[in-house]
């Protein structure tokens, strides 16, 4: 029997996904659909063009989902894939495609959905996969996931839904193993001072422990900056010495998402804006710059809410800190799915547009804006 060749469709937005796959299965990258099967791993915001390509796509393949958008609308992404892998790939995937091989029955596999005499059927639950059991990159470099989970739920965020509410880490021995491969060493992680922890409270000995053994290659540490970031609540003193003392980033991300006490309340962030304001402070004391995310356009959002959220960033610019402006987007799975952006204020949308154009702002708060 001819083997099929399998493919990872790659594009700029899920290289992440694919370097932590392609250590598990034998694939290629391709740009285009090709005959064989093609691995798809994207979120909400690729889905319709993606749809679109496999529609109009002329090849003889089996197609496969995977990702955020897959794993939480998987009947919907059915009607354009042959099959859905839910939540983690590191198991299912393989398993999955020896299924197709060797022609057996999916059924078997955990943790995926197909279409069987046009029904939707949906294989048992698989578990949370032990981090250390699998690479976090091959080929292709990215920066070490060192956890995984969140117990906060806010309910705008996909990652507890597909990663799950427990917190996992992987192991310093292993993280420091492929640290090496790296020039300097950048990680993912929902909240970078959560590491160790059940994310709940931090663990500064468990940060600590890893910066440590981290710092002992020599080579530049960026911790709690982008693809990370930290909670506000989890930045200490104690935990900023650590970061001046082992890194080299020169600023800090912090996810705040509201200057509404009410707002931060309803979407069960789990703390207020004192907490972010606190945090800046502190940031900024130890000479590192707070790059905070705030996302405007909350379904719940009154107007005075968005200037309670402008205030903030008004008050974070003249601190020297930065700000990352969103517009609320839904995402499915998450208990927003089906919300609607509350409008913003024209107000606050001239001064938002403002303060971009002096370069105190950046990012994207409404259907056409968008300032990188």
């Amino acid at each position: 029997m001819n083997r099929l060749k399998t493919w990872f469709r790659y594009n700029n937005k899920n290289s992440y996904s694919i370097a932590a796959l392609m250590p598990l299965v034998e694939a290629g990258i391709a740009r285009e659909p090709k005959d064989g099967i093609m691995l798809y791993s994207f979120a909400t915001a690729q889905a319709e063009e993606i749809y679109a390509e496999v529609s109009k796509a002329s090849v003889d393949a089996v197609y496969i989902a995977g990702g955020p958008h897959p794993s939480a609308l998987p009947e919907e992404v059915l009607e354009h894939f042959d099959f859905v892998v839910i939540g983690e790939g590191e198991e299912t995937l393989p398993e999955l495609l020896e299924a197709i091989e060797e022609g057996r029955d999916p059924a078997a596999v955990k943790g995926i959905a197909y279409k069987c005499q046009g029904q939707v059927k949906f294989t048992e639950k698989r578990s949370p996969v032990d981090l250390d059991s699998y690479p976090p990159f091959g080929k292709i470099l990215a920066p070490l996931e060192i956890s995984r989970g969140c117990p906060w739920g806010c309910t705008y965020c996909q990652t507890p839904r597909l990663f799950g509410f427990c917190m996992r880490h992987r192991s310093i021995p292993i993280i420091a193993k492929y640290a090496r491969y790296h020039k300097d060493i950048r990680f993912t992680s929902p909240n970078s001072l959560a590491y160790g922890s059940d994310g709940r409270a931090p663990r500064m000995e468990k940060v600590e422990a890893l910066l440590k053994a981290l710092a002992e290659q020599k080579k530049p540490i960026y911790f709690g900056t982008f693809p990370s970031e930290v909670r506000p609540e989890f930045v200490s003193p104690a935990a900023l010495e650590l970061i001046t003392k082992y890194c080299a980033n020169k600023s800090l991300s912090l996810g705040g998402q509201s200057g509404s006490p009410a707002v931060l309340r309803r979407i069960g962030r789990g703390h207020g804006r004192g907490e972010i304001e606190v945090a800046c402070e502190l940031a900024l004391d130890y000479s590192l710059v707070p790059q905070v995310d705030l996302i405007f356009g909350l379904p719940m959002e009154t107007e005075e809410d968005q200037r309670m959220t402008l205030d903030l960033v008004r008050w974070i610019a003249a601190k020297g800190g930065k700000v990352r402006a969103h517009l609320f987007t839904p995402l499915p799975g998450t208990p927003l799915a089906t919300a609607r952006p509350a409008p913003l204020a024209e107000d606050v949308v001239a001064c938002l547009g403002k303060m971009a154009l002096e370069g105190r702002l950046t990012g994207s708060w409404s259907a056409v804006s968008r300032i990188d």
